[in-house]
């Protein structure tokens, strides 16, 4: 026998020693004993989690600048971001789940010991976490923020969680559930009038309506960063620009690239504003609108809705290519300076103006004074619910009244502010029916001075070569995540007579 397996086996007795003394890991302690506090990593997706809920913030917004203030890198990071956008996304799971562990409704907790509870949910059946090291480090986190009895609580409850596997617990979920619709939300994460809408878009463009696991499934799993390489700007092929950036061609954009890692801001063509982060399917709608042939002048572009900036950037751009000018329209300030900041890598002479104004008076302002006007319409969201976790869970039907009503005056006005011959795009990043197909056709039941364009043969007629995009049989384009692999981008072009 070696005397270093001697010392290990000596070793081995000492701690089986201390074990039998009553010495006991911090799984074993109750909850008064434990230390206060967790790693940074676990904190800093709490605090997201408490901006998210208590000062309706963006995690998108929050999470960033709060990795840099922390000073977490790295697998830190990585952590601390997969428990904050998972937690997010899985809410609704989690909380179905924990409804069946809690001796009271859920409302009635404190909304931290609920979001700690939720944390604790998803270490334990979202991620390869331990089950002590989940159960305890959120414990940890509970005693310092939300007090020893919560701690206690938060203990109970998780270890009750804890005993059900994951697949036992979604099996439960739908053999309890009242309806089919239900049992699709709680186990996909997704409040009930949303499950609803997605899948009587899926219906209403000619795709199953069984495709709606694998679309609520797709909007649980977090996206890829993407990026624009802006036409004029920047070659896709210029290492310089890139940096060390590993990077791989789009899906379907020519002028997308995938980034491998998550941190864009470390490249140097996107810190000079010569590219961008932009989802593929945003890209594509952008292209398809400037492709679309017209008659006539093409020298005045109109972006009616344009912040937050990415569209209008490389709308800019695609204009400087062309000799056309873009008039940038916002009306919020603090959006048209995101716009401004978004395009100052563009020339000058391909930007008239960037300017906060109502875009529902534009058409009545400027009648005919556009070549190409694009309407990327303010909307739900529910076409992004994979990269802004949090809105599913803040919108409401009630909200579908107030933005289809905005929606169809700016659709009215653009139609208004483009000439005879000239075209519209209206985009939304949302499938919703009321906010798409149904919004044209209002809008268009009350004009004989427009015709529809097919918007899926130009989209065709942009996409990487030999790339084969699978379209429905319409003239209008709805992108799709579990088809796709982008927002769910609805476009619909109009030409004005």
């Amino acid at each position: 026998m070696t005397a270093d397996h001697d010392r290990r086996d000596a070793q081995g007795r000492q701690r089986s020693a201390a074990r039998s003394r009553g010495e006991r890991s911090q799984t074993s302690l109750a909850p008064s004993e434990r230390r206060k506090g967790t790693d940074p990593a676990r904190t800093a997706a709490f605090d997201v989690l408490r901006a998210v809920d208590g000062s309706d913030a963006y995690a998108n917004l929050v999470l960033p600048p709060m990795l840099r203030e922390r000073r977490l890198h790295g697998r830190d990071a990585g952590f601390a971001t997969e428990l904050a956008y998972g937690t997010l996304r899985l809410r609704g799971r989690y909380d179905a789940i924990l409804t069946r562990c809690v001796d009271r409704p859920l409302d009635r907790l404190d909304p931290e010991v609920l979001d700690l509870l939720r944390l604790g949910a998803h270490q334990l059946l979202g991620m390869r976490v331990p089950q002590h090291a989940a159960v305890s480090e959120t414990v940890g986190l509970a005693r310092a923020r939300a007090g020893a009895g919560s701690a206690q609580l938060v203990n109970a409850v998780l270890r009750a969680v804890a005993r059900t596997t994951l697949d036992e617990w979604l099996a439960r979920l739908t053999d309890e559930a009242p309806d089919a619709v239900t049992a699709l939300s709680d186990t996909g994460s997704h409040p009930a009038w949303i499950t609803r809408a997605l899948r009587e878009a899926l219906a209403g463009n000619g795709r199953a309506v069984d495709e709606i696991g694998d679309l609520l499934e797709a909007d649980n799993t977090a996206p890829r960063v993407t990026l624009v390489a802006r036409p004029g700007l920047v070659d896709p092929r210029d290492d310089e620009a890139w940096g060390d950036a590993d990077l791989l061609p789009g899906r379907w954009s020519p002028t997308a690239l995938v980034l491998a890692g998550s941190d864009p801001t470390g490249v140097p063509a996107v810190r000079e504003g010569l590219a961008g982060v932009q989802d593929e399917g945003s890209q594509l709608v952008t292209l398809a609108l400037v492709a679309t042939p017209i008659e006539g002048p093409d020298e005045r572009w109109l972006d009616l809705c344009a912040g937050p900036g990415g569209k209008a950037a490389l709308f800019a751009a695609l204009a400087g290519t062309r000799g056309a000018r873009i008039v940038a329209n916002e009306v919020q300030p603090h959006r048209t300076r995101l716009v401004e900041k978004a395009l100052r890598a563009v020339p000058d002479d391909a930007v008239e103006t960037v300017r906060t104004s109502d875009g529902r008076e534009t058409g009545a302002q400027e009648p005919g004074g556009y070549d190409r006007v694009l309407v990327d319409a303010p909307c739900t969201g529910l076409g992004a619910l994979r990269r802004r976790p949090e809105s599913r869970w803040r919108r409401t039907p009630g909200d579908l009244a107030v933005l289809t009503s905005l929606q169809r005056d700016l659709l009215s006005s653009a139609l208004d502010a483009v000439r005879p011959g000239g075209v519209v795009g209206y985009v939304t990043c949302s499938p919703h029916l009321a906010e798409t197909q149904l919004v044209v056709t209002d809008v268009l039941r009350k004009r004989d001075d427009v015709e529809r364009i097919d918007a899926a043969a130009v989209l065709r007629s942009v996409v990487r070569p030999g790339a084969d995009i699978p379209l429905a049989d319409r003239d209008d384009v709805q992108l799709w995540p579990h088809v796709h692999g982008t927002d769910a981008m609805h476009l619909t072009l109009l030409r004005k007579r």
